[in-house]
């Protein structure tokens, strides 16, 4: 879900790092850690597969919803490396292109209702050193929690009321100019 300016990313927290990221509009440390690679997804229903519709466990009740500026997330795939080693790499020369790229893509099978694999991929954006700092010091804009939408969008799914469930999800569309690689 993106506009001319921002791109819609989401992560799952616990309840400590949700209540700050909310109250101050952006990720504070402590409680947030800046110095873990921290993964951002733009897929909701990826999402919702990783964090079991934020069920899974205490660490991620909280479902965020962070609109980033689209220079930052474009800044992010032009400074990053698959996050496993490409076919026929050393493993020496794989690290030390993790060295020299602060950001890891992974492309995963996007998800239906049911969190079930579909054909196409999704993007998972792993942040580290540098690309932490930029995530939360310059490129975060907008911080929302959609935690209510998940577990409502689960309920309709569990209720077998799939187009319902659909109707409430975000509109989410290709983004122009990235693939699975």
């Amino acid at each position: 879900m993106y506009d001319a300016d921002t791109i819609r990313v989401y992560q799952a927290y616990s309840d400590a790092i949700a209540d700050s990221a909310l109250a101050h509009g952006r990720f504070i440390s402590p409680p947030f850690k800046l110095e873990r690679m921290t993964w951002i997804k733009p897929s909701f229903l990826w999402m919702m597969y990783r964090a079991g519709w934020g069920l899974k466990d205490e660490g991620q009740k909280r479902i965020l919803a962070i609109d980033i500026t689209r220079e930052g997330f474009e800044w992010a795939l032009a400074h990053s490396c698959p996050s496993h080693s490409p076919a026929g790499m050393s493993m020496d020369a794989y690290a030390e292109l993790k060295q020299r790229r602060p950001v890891r893509v992974q492309w995963d099978p996007e998800r239906d209702l049911h969190l079930q694999p579909l054909e196409h991929r999704a993007i998972q954006i792993g942040l580290s050193k540098e690309a932490v700092r930029l995530y939360v010091n310059q490129w975060t804009r907008r911080i929302t929690e959609v935690t209510a939408t998940a577990h409502e969008v689960r309920a309709l799914v569990q209720q077998g009321q799939l187009q319902e469930a659909a109707n409430k999800l975000p509109v989410e569309q290709a983004y122009p100019g990235q693939q699975a690689t």
